[in-house]
Parts: C-alpha cells; structure tokens; sequence
C-alpha cells in the first residue's frame, strides 16, 4: 500500500566535486510541476515519460545551464512517486545552483537515504532490498556485490516470504484446533507441515551459519602484516599495492604507526595492516607502535609473519610467533629476501603454511597471491555458488530469535505442553522474520540504517 508524502524533495545524486555528469533528482507530487518552472526544451513543447530530453535550465528566463532530463511518474520511478532527474554539468557550483533553484521552486532538500527510504515506504522495495542499495554502493569485492544485487533482486525477500508462508499455515492450523476443540483434532501440527517447519529451520540455521563467511567477504578480511624490525613489512605492502605506501629505509623501526590498504585478491578483499616492527625497545614513540601491533594481531582474522630468511631465526622471531599462536590465529609465514643467502632455520614452524618471496624484487608475489586466495577460500570464505549467505547482522539476529522460536515449539510438542505456547511462538518467529523484511521495524531502526546512506540516495 503506498503511504502518502506531502513533501516534494530534492538533492545532489552524483558524488561532490568536479566531474562530466551532475545528477540533481526530485521526487514527490510536485516534481513535474518544478520541471516546467525550470526547464525549456530545445525543440518541441512535450517532454515526454522515460525519455532522455535535451534543453536548458533557466531561472527567470535567464539560462543557468544545458541539461538533459527524464520524467518519471510513479509508481513505475525509483521511489514509486513522480521523479525527475535532471542532467547538467557536474561542477560543484553548477550542480548546487540548479539544486538551489529547485528548492526555490517548491522543494525541500532531503535528508540522508530517503529517496530509497520513500521507495521502502511505498512499497517498492522492502527493508532487506533497501539495505542491498547501500551495500552495492559500498562494495568491495565482486563476490560482494554478487551477494548484494542478489539482496536487491529479492533472493533474501523471496526466501524470507517462504519461511513465513510456512508459519501462517502451522498458524491457521493451531487456531482451528485453539478455536473449534470441538472438532476432536489431536495432532497440534500434522507431519506434512511439521517437516515443512524442519525444512524453514535447517535453512534459517544455515544462513546463521553463513553470516561469518558473509561478513568477510562484506568487511574484508582483515590482514595484519607482522614480524620484526626491518624484515620488509612495508616493501610487501607496496610490492602488493603496486605503489610507495610505506616509507622502506634500512633503519630497523622506521614504521612508527600502523597503515591500512585495501587490496583485492580474486574477488575477496584483503584489509592489509602494515604493522610496526615488534621487539623490545626504550623508544617511547616505537613502543607505543608495538603496542599497537600486538592489539592488531588480536583482532586480525589472518596474519601474514614476515621472516627473514638472510639472516638467523632470533628470540624476536620466537616471541612473535608464540603470540600470534596464543591468540589463536590464522597464520601465514612469508620468508622474505629469497633473493639472499639463506642463513634461517624455520624447523621451529613445522606443518605450518610457508611461502618463499623477495618483496623487494618482486619474486613470488604473484604465487603468493594465488596461495592467499587458496589458504583463504580454503580456511574462511568458499565459493558462495547458488547458496545464499547472510552479510547483515540485522538479519542474522532476527534469524537467531526465529530459530529460538521454533526451537520452543519443538520441545512444545515433545512436552505435549499446551497448544497456546505454540501460538506465542509462531508469533514471535513471524515478527522476527517480519524485522528483515521491514514489516516489524521501529522507526530509530529505519533512521539507523538509511542514515548510512548518502544524500540523494
């Protein structure tokens, strides 16, 4: 059903600064109104529904800019009400003074998200597409996006719709046994829709499970670049940058702070921490960094250990390694400067995964990428294929509460418990799986997530 928004609002689509394109959209009952305010053709007096029509942009006859506009009347528009876009030059003042002229004309400016806030509102699209829009946008990988356009084209929705379908039907069967007692049925819920509801609940469960996959491949799995001074940290990260990051010196120390890069390796992105060397120091600005260093190993879902393998394994080495193992982590050793005599003995890490580089001459980079990828769909993220996988952790959260409710109707029925307790919980799960979708949603929940977005999304 589509709500009612008085208000006619307009902002900035395209990104600030200088640029070929500026996109300023309007949407509300009062779009094409403005448009004829503001807009001349340069041929003909009909500009048309869906269709690209070239003139110019004038305020009091006096011409701003040339542009190119599209009308689009809802409910077959973005938002699902009457939409403009108007296509001028996209300098940052040109683009601001036809949005100034715009709301001049009867426009407000929009606030954060409510273009697609409206299209939810209307019906267009529900919460979980909604937040598929701003996931696209912010999308780091391919297989991201995959898992987003997905979202956006109602593979979660569809699912979610299924999972409810099943519940109303247990829920219309235990009302007729609540309501009519007297038609003598036993069966709380009968072994058809009893498998049906083991079916939603394997699945809910495989999405939960799925979501530490999903979040990796949304966030990136973060990489903490670590070892003792002066082993090359910083050369791989610009090795693996193909650019000059790090500052690389001879001098033992000389990364004080940590950097982050994001790089893509296959479609999964890698969040790489170029670290501070980790050893024991009097320097009070150093110390501090290895500080860091050691909280970075901590929170990193992979850690690449830098060893130098010109020169003899050191107590550093050890230390390092033992906290890395202490903490449980995923860990990749790289010996660095292959292109050197080699003086290291690694029988200190037997069975653990090595890769042999020269950062500085660029030997084994590209194996070691191919190993990265391996060790990491291997060890965190495999090949989502035509399984869906959980990115948001609003979904799995209402996920987990569905499942608890089914759970409570299973021990229900074992119990022989009354049949009233399997309505609460039929309820609850339906609500949960309703928080998805936008149904059951409170409004701090809706400013939250479309807060995230830009103006003029």
């Amino acid at each position: 059903m589509k709500h009612i928004l008085f208000d006619t609002i307009a902002a900035i689509a395209t990104a600030k600064g200088e640029g070929g394109i500026g996109i300023i959209r309007i949407s509300g009952d009062k779009s094409f109104e403005i448009l004829d305010k503001i807009f001349k053709l340069n041929k003909g007096n009909e500009i048309g529904n869906y269709k690209l029509r070239y003139g110019f942009i004038h305020d009091n006859n006096k011409i701003i800019d040339e542009a190119m506009v599209v009308k689009m009347p809802g409910p077959r528009s973005y938002t699902a009400e009457d939409v403009v876009e108007i296509n001028c030059h996209g300098g940052y003042l040109i683009t601001q003074r036809v949005l100034e002229l715009v709301l001049k004309n009867g426009a407000t400016l929009a606030s954060k998200g409510e273009f697609t806030k409206r299209a939810f509102m209307n019906g267009r699209i529900d919460l979980s597409q909604a937040e598929a829009v701003i996931d696209i946008i912010e999308g780091k990988s391919e297989s991201s996006l995959d898992i987003s356009i997905k979202n956006l084209r109602g593979d979660l929705s569809n699912m979610i719709k299924e999972f409810k379908k099943t519940l109303l039907d247990i829920t219309a069967h235990v009302n007729v046994v609540l309501d009519y007692p007297e038609e003598g049925i036993d069966d709380p819920i009968p072994d058809n829709l009893l498998s049906d509801l083991h079916k939603v609940y394997d699945k809910a469960n495989e999405l939960i499970i799925s979501y530490d996959k999903g979040k990796l491949i949304k966030m990136g799995i973060k990489t903490a670049i670590v070892g003792r001074p002066n082993v090359g940290k910083s050369t791989l990260l610009n090795s693996l940058l193909r650019e000059e990051r790090a500052i690389v010196t001879n001098v033992a120390g000389t990364t004080r702070d940590t950097i982050e890069e994001t790089i893509n390796i296959k479609g999964i992105p890698l969040i790489l921490v170029d670290t501070a060397g980790i050893r024991k120091t009097d320097d009070i600005v150093e110390s501090i960094g290895v500080k860091k260093s050691k909280e970075i190993i901590e929170k990193a879902d992979l850690v690449l250990m830098i060893l130098d393998s010109s020169s003899e394994f050191t107590k550093e080495d050890k230390e390092i390694i033992d906290f890395i193992s202490e903490n449980n982590k995923k860990v990749i050793y790289l010996l660095n400067k292959i292109d050197l005599e080699r003086k290291i003995d690694i029988s200190y890490l037997k069975d653990s995964d090595i890769i042999e580089i020269s950062a500085m001459k660029n030997i084994g980079i590209s194996d070691m990428e191919d190993k990265l990828y391996e060790f990491i769909t291997e060890n965190q993220v495999q090949d989502t294929g035509e399984k869906h996988i959980l990115t948001n952790i609003r979904h799995k959260t209402a996920l987990e509460k569905t499942k608890v409710a089914i759970e409570n109707i299973f021990n229900t029925i074992e119990l022989s418990l009354p049949l009233d307790l399997i309505s609460v919980d039929l309820k609850e799960a339906l609500d949960s799986l309703g928080e998805i979708t936008g149904e059951i949603t409170s409004e701090d929940i809706l400013d939250h997530i479309f807060g995230n977005f830009c103006v003029g999304k």
